[in-house]
């Protein structure tokens, strides 16, 4: 049930989504209690409480709605969360600052010319399945860019994934509002001292799986997993805006420029 919140401020249907841990959800309780509930189809902005593992399910659960998301770290890394504290949370979002991101949409054809398509808010990688490198083709909107990357995958990430897997294989970090997508090697063997580059988030990116056979590759966008894809196709779906609301001293553009400070 949802509470009076009172006239006047920003929001006044708030639901709150717990990641099912044990503090997650003492938290949910007490909150819910304090300032009511409400039904999830029904709320004009939700509170999610855990990691960031629950912030980017809670995107993709309304990617199509809009609603916006202010996420309280009840997890452990939580970068996509804002600080938690059980008092002023009306105060809070009324003076919360919106990121908008977009998604990337994945189009991954396998082996038996099945087409899957997903969406990702951190990144889509492709990434060998077995003991033996991957070899793949990359082709930028049709024109080939490198004809065999032999490597452990390759990922695109988004400005706002670009801190999470692309980070962690050396890929670089992207202003929040950059018009950019990171295109970034998996463990490459050959060529050995490709980087990856910087691409405009207008282009769309093909790659295709050479030796699939003998070297297959699956792709993944988020969480949803393709096995033995053949050619994957990777653009971004400026059509949908996923509306993340950050305190003002806590802002992802702020925790991404401090990433790249290191600290």
């Amino acid at each position: 049930m949802a509470a009076d919140i009172g006239a006047g401020h920003r929001f006044q249907k708030i639901a709150f989504l717990s990641s099912g841990s044990p503090e997650a959800s003492a938290t949910c309780a007490m909150l819910a209690d304090r300032y009511g509930n409400a039904a999830m189809d029904e709320a004009d902005v939700v509170v999610a409480l855990g990691g960031d593992g629950l912030m980017l399910q809670t995107l993709h659960r309304f990617m199509t709605k809009g609603t916006p998301i202010f996420g309280m770290n009840r997890g452990s890394v939580g970068f996509l969360m804002n600080d938690f504290r059980d008092t002023d949370l009306i105060a809070r979002l009324d003076e919360a600052i919106p990121s908008v991101v977009h998604p990337l949409i994945m189009e991954a054809t396998n082996a038996a010319g099945e087409v899957e398509v997903a969406l990702a808010i951190n990144e889509v990688f492709l990434s060998r399945q077995t003991f033996q490198a991957a070899k793949l083709r990359i082709a930028i909107d049709g024109k080939e860019r490198l004809a065999e990357l032999i490597a452990d995958g390759i990922l695109v990430a988004t400005p706002a994934g670009s801190t999470a897997y692309n980070l962690s294989v050396n890929g670089p970090i992207l202003p929040l509002n950059a018009s950019l997508m990171a295109l970034t090697p998996i463990s490459a063997f050959r060529p050995r001292r490709w980087r990856g580059a910087l691409l405009r988030d207008t282009v769309k990116v093909e790659i295709d799986v050479l030796e699939a056979v003998k070297r297959p590759v699956s792709a993944v966008a988020d969480h949803f997993e393709v096995r033995d894809v053949v050619h994957v196709e990777i653009r971004m779906d400026h059509e949908t805006g996923l509306v993340l609301l950050h305190d003002p001293t806590h802002s992802l553009d702020e925790r991404i420029l401090r990433e790249q400070f290191g600290y």
